[in-house]
């Protein structure tokens, strides 16, 4: 099932606290773009590899008004473990009970070794200044997704 698409569409609220314990709102980045990513897992291998992608992009990305966001159901101490282990400066927000997975369509059946699960499915969101989503990567794949999304937050 692939999720609904939400270009063009108002990108839903939402309001979590990040690696820090900082309560965030996606309203607080009016006036900025934002990528917006949902990633299954701290400190596993493609996960991994997409958050120090986005860790080294990061110039680039401030270079065109953008900030980066990710967010996935571990805690506030994991994440903190994680953004340490590999110097993470960006926002990892907490959502534990994936409400907001589930209000970005990004929360699904998945299916590892035989068994189907509910779980993330991994997926980009580029939101405008006014808070609307402009694209929308769904089942990303790791390798190129970073340097094709810096390429596309024209």
């Amino acid at each position: 099932m692939k999720p609904s698409s939400l270009v063009g569409m108002k990108a839903p609220t939402f309001s979590l606290r990040d690696q820090n314990g900082r309560l965030l709102q996606l309203r607080d980045f009016r006036g900025k773009k934002v990528i917006l990513y949902f990633y299954v897992r701290d400190d596993t291998p493609g996960c991994t590899k997409e958050a120090c992608g986005f860790r080294d992009n990061l110039p680039k990305m401030k270079a065109k008004n953008t900030i980066v966001l990710g967010i996935s159901p571990d805690t506030e101490e994991s994440h903190k473990r994680f953004a340490e282990k590999f110097n993470l400066t960006f926002p990892l927000l907490v959502d534990e009970k994936a409400r907001i997975a589930k209000k970005f369509g990004v929360w699904g059946k998945k299916n590892m070794y035989g068994k189907t699960f509910l779980g993330i499915i991994r997926s980009t969101f580029i939101i405008d200044k006014v808070g609307k989503v402009r694209k929308q990567y769904t089942r990303v794949r790791v390798p190129g997704h970073v340097e094709q999304l810096t390429k596309d937050i024209d």
